[in-house]
């Protein structure tokens, strides 16, 4: 609900703007803000209520936002032809009001957890003001370490992952962003320039559904990273086409391809983090994962503006995004093969130690007594011999 008004905030001060700079502010930080705030928790709560049917829970909520921007490509332009850059803003900050509505209908799950206050409380005095400074050091951290578990940095899979995303981001959003703008080089007017991504929206809404369903399927879900692998190999295959699209028609056929391909890699991308870490940490898995990704994502559209202006050509630039996504994939693929290899590996070690601390196992073992057992066993009887008749001692016992 809070990302909903920062969003609506930076829309409404940005129709205001006298300044690229001021852009930057209101659309680049506040907009960005709020659209961050809007983004965690609605992928977050999925994995709340959703468990045996999550990747096609996820493919149908990540199927909203194509259905948006399959309409506002050309609502744009209308909306600039109309009403101008300042009267489309602020539309489109009340537009995005719209998000509070969906944030009031999230709602937590489960039963409340009450903590009971123990009959016998004890008292631990700190007068040591070192020790003070070491529990509130140590409570920072604690608090950050709640929100952000930097724990994840050691955990294989999720490197495997990361390390695939930053090299896959560097030209993912490049080729929509030139999309319009290589139709337009081709001498295609406006807005059937613009249609073109209202046509790759559209396939994409029903892509990332359908790639949820069959991600859910038995034979897919166990082996989701081999199937998000091949997804995004999908993807830059396409790119690497698309120089073949000289007319309007082929390029209308790359759009639908691209779409299916953007919509592939969409509906699971966020599926097989949880698949990696798990529910509980998934929070923290996405944070981390969307700081590191800012800076591919930030890079990447420069970058292939840069390569557009020193080759006077569109073509290259797709190649070029093309080949880093075809090579995010082969990394993918590489390294989720040899974390499945290493983890039944683990499964197959973590089962014969079982067997062999099993009761069963242990019965057909020869018992085998410390000499230090043997030693009380004897002071005791020897004890019983004298009658003494004092019992062994509670240290002995305990040994």
């Amino acid at each position: 609900m809070v990302g909903g008004l920062l969003c609506c905030l930076g829309m409404v001060t940005a129709s205001f703007s006298t300044s690229v700079v001021e852009l930057y502010i209101t659309m680049g930080f506040i907009c960005g803000l709020g659209l961050a705030f809007n983004l965690q928790p609605a992928l977050t709560i999925l994995g709340k209520y959703f468990y045996k049917k999550r990747p096609m829970a996820s493919g149908l909520a990540m199927a909203g936002s194509p259905v948006f921007l399959s309409t506002l490509a050309p609502f744009n332009q209308y909306l600039f032809n109309t009403y101008g850059w300042k009267g489309s803003f602020l539309i489109l900050g009340g537009l995005l009001l719209n998000s509070c509505v969906a944030g009031s209908l999230m709602r937590p799950v489960g039963p409340k957890l009450t903590t009971k206050k123990s009959k016998n409380k004890v008292g631990v005095r700190a007068t040591d003001p070192g020790m003070k400074e070491k529990h509130k050091k140590k409570s920072i951290w604690a608090k950050i370490d709640k929100y952000l578990d930097f724990s994840l940095f050691k955990h294989r899979g999720f490197l495997i992952y990361l390390s695939g995303n930053v090299i896959m981001f560097l030209g993912f959003f490049a080729p929509i962003i030139f999309l319009a703008p290589y139709a337009k080089d081709k001498g295609i007017d406006e807005y059937s320039a613009a249609f073109l991504l209202s046509v790759m929206a559209f396939v994409d809404m029903f892509a990332r559904p359908t790639v949820g369903f069959i991600a859910n399927s038995k034979l897919i879900r166990p082996r989701i990273q081999y199937f998000f692998s091949f997804a995004v190999l999908f993807n830059g295959l396409c790119h690497l086409l698309c120089p073949l699209a000289e007319d309007y028609p082929s390029l209308v056929v790359y759009a639908v391809f691209f779409g299916l391909g953007f919509g592939s890699v969409s509906s699971i991308l966020f599926e097989s983090l949880m698949d990696l870490v798990g529910a509980q940490r998934f929070s923290s898995a996405v944070g981390l994962v969307t700081v590191v990704e800012c800076c591919p994502v930030l890079l990447g559209p420069p970058l292939a503006g840069k390569l557009v202006d020193e080759t006077g050509q569109y073509k290259y630039m797709y190649v070029a995004c093309g080949a880093i996504v075809v090579l995010a994939s082969v990394w993918l693929l590489i390294g989720n093969a040899i974390n499945y290899r290493l983890l039944a590996k683990e499964k197959k070690l973590k089962e014969t130690t079982k067997k062999i601390h099993t009761p069963e196992s242990r019965e057909s073992e020869p018992l085998k007594t410390p000499k230090s057992h043997d030693v009380i066993v004897k002071s005791i009887k020897s004890q019983k011999s004298k009658g003494s008749g004092v019992n062994p001692s509670e240290r002995e016992t305990n040994i």
